[in-house]
């Protein structure tokens, strides 16, 4: 690359950047504004620090509550998912078995389709198990929205392990679930963490299920909670800025984290020829 276009690639790419972090910064303003600074023609860019949104949104519109069942569901909807796909994914990288291609290709496809083409039976089948406002009727559709990708994802990483550790293990004397679990996933913890990060982002996330699934206003996620924070005449657009700022946070630090993780699992498990 000459250098002439260094300069306007590190320009284009900041811009990108800006752009995509303008809503957000935008947000986090606002969550520290006044009531006068939200509504003040023409805006003011610089908030006075005031923290009543946080206040209002903690206390008077429960956030904490909804906090909660995020983590919930969340949580064990990524802990199900890696426990599920972690042997499939195995499988499909180790054994022998025909259509191996087709297989992984209609996971791909299964985790395109769109949402609203299963709302109808997801619902159905829920309304009959009686999974209908909880949090494991919530579970189910997500565990399974988020196996196809899963499943891709750890099956690449196994196929880059080497075959001989597996074959050196059972020599030893390992079954091939102790060789699963004590020699095959720590090597296999980057693609561990990349799953468990894509599977909490989107249960953390995912709005259209949760509303669709969870009327009842006790048991609902934090995105349906924070879409709901409008009253019957106004838009209160601060407590939302200070709710989304508060349901953002936990994502960025555990994404940080996990990247920790990811680097720390290349160079343990990194296999030098």
């Amino acid at each position: 690359m000459t250098k002439p276009l260094r300069p306007a690639l590190l320009g284009g790419i900041l811009l990108a950047v800006l752009g995509s972090l303008c809503p957000f910064l935008w947000f986090v303003l606002t969550s520290f504004k006044s009531q006068i600074q939200v509504e003040a023609i023409p805006p003011t860019w610089w908030p006075d620090g005031s923290l009543g949104f946080y206040t209002s949104a903690l206390i008077e519109h429960r956030l904490l509550h909804y906090i909660r069942n995020s983590v919930i569901v969340a949580g064990a909807t990524t802990v199900i998912a890696l426990v599920v796909a972690t042997p499939a994914a195995y499988a499909l990288a180790r054994l022998r078995m025909a259509g191996k291609a087709w297989i992984l290709g209609g996971l791909l496809c299964v985790a395109m389709f769109p949402h609203i083409v299963i709302a109808g039976p997801v619902w159905q089948i829920l309304e009959r198990l009686g999974g209908l406002n909880t949090h494991w009727g919530l579970v189910l559709p997500y565990v399974s929205l988020t196996l196809p990708l899963a499943v891709w994802i750890l099956t690449t990483f196994f196929q880059e392990l080497p075959f001989e550790l597996e074959e050196a293990a059972r020599i030893d004397g390992c079954t091939a679930w102790q060789a699963l679990y004590r020699i095959l996933l720590p090597l296999a913890a980057p693609g561990l963490f990349t799953t468990a990060i894509l599977t909490l982002v989107f249960a953390w996330n995912e709005f259209f299920f949760a509303l669709l699934i969870l009327t009842d206003p006790g048991r609902q996620t934090l995105p349906v909670g924070i879409a709901l924070f409008q009253g019957e005449f106004i838009m209160p657009w601060g407590e939302i800025a200070a709710a989304s700022v508060i349901a953002t946070l936990p994502l960025i630090v555990i994404v940080l984290l996990f990247q920790r993780g990811i680097i720390s699992g290349l160079s343990a498990g990194a296999v030098k020829g």
